[in-house]
């Protein structure tokens, strides 16, 4: 839900400054190919395209384009939660191949698994092909940061975040980043504020802050 929407029910929580609060992101692509320059990366530059258009808030992105390498994405992983990242998405190997390991990877540096993600990734990348059934994709919580897998093709990541709509434009099934700006405000992140032509942010009436 965006901020343009005041409630009663709002009205103890701290009013929202008057632009936007920023909010640094982490965006990593694992590939083996793509990270030694077999084929150029499209996962950074989809990802980062994708935030600009939903988030109002100024980001600030830190990337990494890293190979299939289980310690080295543990590695980077921690690396952008220390920096400061209160959101940090992936893309690429999360699928049954003995190179995709992206999930141990994140299941290791893990203090909470958010299954939800998964389970919702899959459903909806279900409705255009079955073999989304072998996504292994994971989302977990690091102290402060959301850690989000997500697919390897800019469409599918996409759809996983934004979600279906009908044909007259009205949501059909949910995106997962619907649920994101409320679970980075219960681990104590920035109140990230979404742009609802692309994706409308979900929050509790009660979670809802308002401009002064």
């Amino acid at each position: 839900m965006t901020t343009t929407t005041a409630t009663a029910a709002s009205s103890s929580l701290p009013a929202l400054p008057a632009t936007p609060e920023p909010v640094k992101i982490g965006v990593v692509s694992i590939s083996d190919r793509a990270s030694t320059g077999v084929y150029v990366d499209k996962g950074l530059p989809a990802l980062k395209e994708w935030l600009t258009q939903a988030l109002h808030n100024p980001i600030t992105f830190e990337e990494r384009l890293i190979p299939d390498d289980r310690d080295g994405i543990s590695a980077a992983l921690i690396e952008l939660v220390d920096a400061g990242c209160s959101l940090v998405l992936t893309t690429g190997g999360t699928g049954p191949a003995p190179r995709d390991v992206t999930p141990e990877a994140t299941l290791a540096v893990a203090d909470k698994e958010m299954p939800g993600f998964g389970e919702q990734m899959r459903q909806i990348s279900l409705t255009f092909v079955p073999t989304a059934i072998l996504s292994r994709q994971v989302a977990v919580i690091r102290g402060q940061s959301l850690i989000i897998n997500l697919p390897g093709q800019p469409k599918a990541i996409a759809e996983t975040l934004e979600g279906l709509k009908a044909e007259d434009g009205t949501q059909k099934v949910n995106g997962i980043f619907a649920a994101v700006p409320y679970c980075i405000d219960l681990i104590g992140g920035p109140y990230l504020e979404t742009r609802d032509a692309v994706c409308k942010g979900f929050r509790p009436k009660t979670a809802v802050r308002v401009r002064a």
